[in-house]
């Protein structure tokens, strides 16, 4: 599976991750499948309602919100994105045992170095994670 997310996109979710510094951020990302290509048309930005650095929970009215806002807009969730500020991107332990929908893609972005994040999206099924090809364009 390929994801494609844009620029404009990858650039809002870097710098509402920063903003949210030291506790990691999180949201939804919602598109459209084609073939073996999801396509990211839109980023939402929720409340990390655990206010922790080393894990999050998603508020539920705003995943709740999000998802009629996806159902309105004929877009389907694709999964969901957060941020490490201090480890690389790459599942933890945690993201693993959490993660319940093996069709979801788990966009995690690093700001470990804070001049180049990085952001992988990963497929999670039980405590394997492989990592999906992501484009940014």
């Amino acid at each position: 599976m390929i994801i494609k997310l844009k620029k404009e996109d990858f650039d809002k979710i870097v710098e509402h991750a920063e903003k949210e510094l030291p506790n990691e951020a999180c949201g939804l990302i919602a598109g459209k499948i084609e073939g073996e290509t999801k396509l990211v048309e839109k980023v939402y930005f929720l409340t990390n309602i655990d206010h922790s650095n080393e894990h999050f929970s998603l508020d539920p009215k705003e995943q709740f919100a999000a998802v009629k806002d996806m159902r309105a807009n004929g877009l389907v969730p694709l999964g969901n994105w957060h941020s490490h500020p201090e480890s690389p991107s790459r599942p933890s332990n945690e993201d693993k045992r959490l993660a319940y929908d093996s069709t979801a893609s788990y966009m995690i972005l690093s700001l470990m170095d804070i001049t180049a994040p990085v952001l992988n999206s990963f497929k999670i099924t039980g405590t394997n994670s492989e990592k999906e090809q992501l484009e940014i364009i």
